[in-house]
């Protein structure tokens, strides 16, 4: 018979198996995970209720087309936003507003925006994000049933990003709010685009 001949169990006399050894999580790599978290949008430090919202919404609208390169923040703030825009719920949307501007301001720009791209928001929608959107991102919303654009500034707001994404509401007169962007293609994926 040829061959190796194998043997159960292994022979005494066989050197040990090397041990693996990690270190433990100390107490400070701990937190500064947790803050990386936090700093990050707290995408992964949200409640179980943030967590079934978010949820619930993504099954009750159509999905989010997207092109370019958002961060894990600014995709979950621009599907928020288009939701919002397709349900007609200026309150919600407004509270998605950074914090450089007046609470009344912030609601009369959601409202102009549910005006202007609520119908829109409801049927087919393209995303196109530009930068890099580690700080800040600008996003151009297409509305391919209305053939509608929208500019969106996002950035972290709060110090050292403490409060997440937010989107930049400060468009109370209506005229400006629906203005399309002149400086975007016509179509999402352009020459202008991260991913073009």
């Amino acid at each position: 018979m040829t061959g190796i001949a194998h043997t159960w169990p292994p022979m005494p006399d066989a050197p040990p198996a090397p041990r693996r050894r990690g270190r433990p999580l100390t107490a400070a790599a701990a937190v500064a995970a947790l803050m990386t978290a936090s700093a990050a949008g707290g995408y992964w430090l949200r409640s179980a209720d943030d967590g079934l919202d978010y949820v619930n919404d993504y099954v009750d609208h159509p999905p989010l087309r997207v092109v370019g390169y958002p961060s894990t923040g600014t995709l979950e703030l621009t599907q928020r936003i288009v939701w919002r825009l397709a349900d007609g719920s200026s309150g919600a949307l407004a509270g998605l507003a950074t914090s450089d501007g007046s609470a009344r301001e912030a609601l009369a720009t959601a409202d102009n925006w549910v005006a202007a791209f609520g119908a829109g928001a409801r049927g087919a929608v393209t995303a196109d994000f530009y930068d890099e959107g580690s700080v800040r991102q600008t996003v151009v919303l297409y509305f391919h049933d209305t053939g509608l654009r929208k500019q969106l500034t996002l950035r972290l707001d709060g110090p050292a990003g403490a409060d997440g994404w937010k989107v930049l509401l400060r468009e109370p007169d209506p005229e400006k709010a629906a203005a399309p962007p002149t400086w975007a293609p016509e179509s999402p994926g352009g020459r202008n685009s991260s991913a073009g």
